[in-house]
């Protein structure tokens, strides 16, 4: 059974950070060009980042360019956040994911390749 596992979120206070973490079961991780997505009450879904470890490609939105890390630890299947200087407008459950390796990160760019796996989301608060 493939499962997603994404844990570390919590409240925070503005200016600080957060290390988001999802351990991949069933499957390896090197094999998927790996995601985070957020979503904000009353938003719709945004991809935050992603990376392509066999195209060495990697996307950041911009509202996250320079703050947020993502990363990957293929021995132990497990994908990673980190989210420095963070900012009430990043208040929102966080998503990890799997998708295609593809040299435009389709996954999180247009044509916004449809996400392969899902884990469940960890909220991140963020106060002021």
């Amino acid at each position: 059974e493939v499962q997603l596992q994404a844990s570390g979120g919590g409240l925070v206070q503005a200016g600080g950070s957060l290390n988001l973490s999802c351990a991949v079961s069933g499957l390896n991780l090197d094999d998927y060009a790996i995601g985070w997505f957020r979503q904000a009450p009353g938003k719709k879904r945004e991809g935050v980042s992603c990376m392509s470890t066999q195209y060495d490609r990697t996307y950041y939105s911009d509202s996250v360019k320079g703050r947020f890390t993502i990363s990957s630890d293929n021995a132990k299947n497990t994908m990673f956040l980190q989210m420095n200087s963070v900012k009430p407008e990043d208040t929102a459950v966080y998503y990890c994911a799997l998708g295609n390796h593809s040299p435009i990160i389709s996954m999180c760019q247009v044509p916004y390749e449809p996400v392969a796996r899902w884990g469940q989301g960890t909220q991140v608060t963020v106060s002021s």
